[in-house]
């Protein structure tokens, strides 16, 4: 998987502030809406989009991967990733609009399209037709286990270690799928594996 899309959250397991763990669904309003206004395109990696059309057909028609729509792909999949981490309790860090190295989205470096297939890009939607179902499982069982975590934590003020395995490994897991079939950034089948 070394040429995956990788994430990295540091959950944070002891000594969780209570207090915004039960408010977390309305904490987290004012910067999911900000991350929801780069509605550009459809991301499915959360409430923020990708910029996905000029990407598509910049490696198709010339076999490049424009810089600047890397970068800003690569930064609204990171705020995305930042948004749903915080609301699904991985973290009580309030999600940040810059860069936080708590939260990471490693995109594997596409040597400015050189290493990417320009057909590929025709079919990858196609391909990846068994995530999108393994994905809807692996939402609903995030959601469930998010929800005993968060009466877990609330209640403690520990989040459980098993419920951030899940949780992590399903963010990770919509990530690297959403590399290979919308960013585009790697060409390697996605694993169906959490981790």
């Amino acid at each position: 998987m070394a040429n995956q899309v990788a994430t990295i959250v540091k959950i944070k397991h002891k000594n969780r502030n209570r207090t915004t763990v039960f408010w977390r669904g309305i904490l987290v309003f004012p910067v999911a809406i900000f991350a929801a206004t780069f509605n550009v395109g459809s991301s499915g990696v959360g409430a923020a989009s990708v910029v996905v059309i000029p990407a598509f057909l910049a490696i198709i028609f010339r076999g490049v991967y424009p810089s600047y729509v890397l970068t800003f792909n690569h930064a609204v999949t990171e705020l995305s990733t930042r948004v749903i981490a915080y609301l699904f309790l991985l973290n009580d860090k309030y999600p940040s609009i810059e860069a936080n190295p708590k939260v990471a989205v490693l995109f594997p470096d596409v040597k400015g399209g050189a290493k990417l297939n320009r057909g590929l890009p025709l079919i990858k939607w196609f391909l990846a037709i068994p995530h999108y179902i393994v994905a809807a499982f692996y939402i609903a069982l995030s959601v469930v286990v998010s929800i005993v975590a968060w009466v877990q934590t609330w209640a403690t003020g520990n989040y459980p270690e098993w419920a951030g395995e899940i949780v992590l490994g399903t963010i990770a897991y919509l990530n690297r799928v959403s590399g290979y079939m919308l960013l585009l950034v790697t060409d390697e089948y996605p694993s169906f594996k959490l981790k």
